[in-house]
């Protein structure tokens, strides 16, 4: 198989040039005949598209696609229409892969077919989250890595094929938020089925936590509330409502565990300060997710009643 990796980017250009040294360094095995690296800029502008003109010659395998700012959705859909690949991988711009990363998922997608004797599946990489930007790969795995999710794009193969009969991501999700779990529903209704492959292994960036982020995570919760509703206007199911928290379950669960709004971004401000500043920021993520989730679940209760659809 020829493999296309496609990766949307938007301002991630430090961690982008990690990424694709990483994916320059893949091991060949008799399944993958060769692959290529598809990376769509999504309107950047912190200097990527200038620092890939000067870098080129590091990167044989990438292609560089532009486009106006328009979204991870619309990005990922134009890397497949431009790709030279049967098999499609998506990955983020923020993720680090080891060298057998490509391999693995072509030897699991083989041997699914050979078994089966059709193609539909798609191979579900590890994803290990890490804030160290210098050596992203030390991290170890955390119970806080495990993913319940079906079709998430941060580590994905699938045959091209099959992803275009699915109809690919739906434009309509124009901010953060919930569009490969929406291809996912669709992909499910056709009966294709997730295989774990924990050997294609990526490390995920992301920056630790500064109290100068938290109104731009009060921002991003707010944008996944509506598309978490547009998610299940399309897909008006029980599985959906869980996934996107969209019960009276998850409302009164964070009313309960946030003391109706006590325990807050404001007041729990000085603890986020302490544990930073103490070298937790990890932690002191993982605090700020109760309001954060507050807030995201009554944005989707307040946007579902100016819907009508409670």
């Amino acid at each position: 198989m020829y493999i296309s990796v496609v990766i949307p980017t938007y301002n991630r250009l430090p961690i982008l040039e990690k990424c694709l040294v990483a994916l320059e360094q893949q091991d060949l095995v008799s399944e993958l005949e060769g692959y290529e690296v598809v990376v769509v800029d999504d309107g950047s502008t912190d200097g990527t598209l200038s620092w890939f003109e000067r870098e080129s010659t590091r990167f044989p395998h990438v292609r560089l696609l532009e486009q106006e700012h328009g979204g991870p959705a619309r990005a990922r859909n134009r890397g497949v229409d431009n790709s030279l690949g049967d098999v499609i991988v998506f990955i983020d711009s923020d993720l680090v892969v080891t060298r057998s990363f490509l391999s693995s998922h072509a030897r699991a997608l083989s041997k699914y077919w050979n078994l089966y004797r059709n193609k539909l599946c798609f191979t579900y990489g590890a994803v290990i989250n890490t804030n160290n930007f210098t050596h992203p790969t030390l991290e170890r795995h955390k119970i806080r890595d495990i993913s319940f999710a079906y079709f998430a794009t941060g580590n994905v193969a699938i045959d091209k094929s099959l992803l275009k009969k699915s109809g690919l991501f739906d434009y309509c999700f124009d901010l953060y938020g919930w569009e490969d779990l929406e291809l996912g529903e669709r992909l499910r209704k056709l009966n294709v089925k997730l295989i774990k492959c924990p050997k294609a292994v990526g490390y995920h960036w992301h920056p630790s936590l500064r109290l100068e982020q938290i109104p731009d995570l009060i921002r991003v919760e707010r944008e996944r509330a509506k598309m978490g509703l547009l998610f299940y206007r399309k897909h008006p199911t029980l599985r959906v409502r869980l996934i996107i928290q969209f019960t009276y379950f998850h409302y009164f669960l964070w009313e309960l565990l946030t003391l109706r709004g006590i325990i807050n971004e404001r007041s729990l401000r000085p603890l986020l300060s302490f544990l930073i500043r103490r070298g937790f920021s990890g932690y002191a993520m993982e605090l700020l997710r109760l309001p954060l989730n507050r807030i995201g679940v009554r944005a989707l209760f307040e946007e579902a009643n100016l819907l009508g659809l409670n």
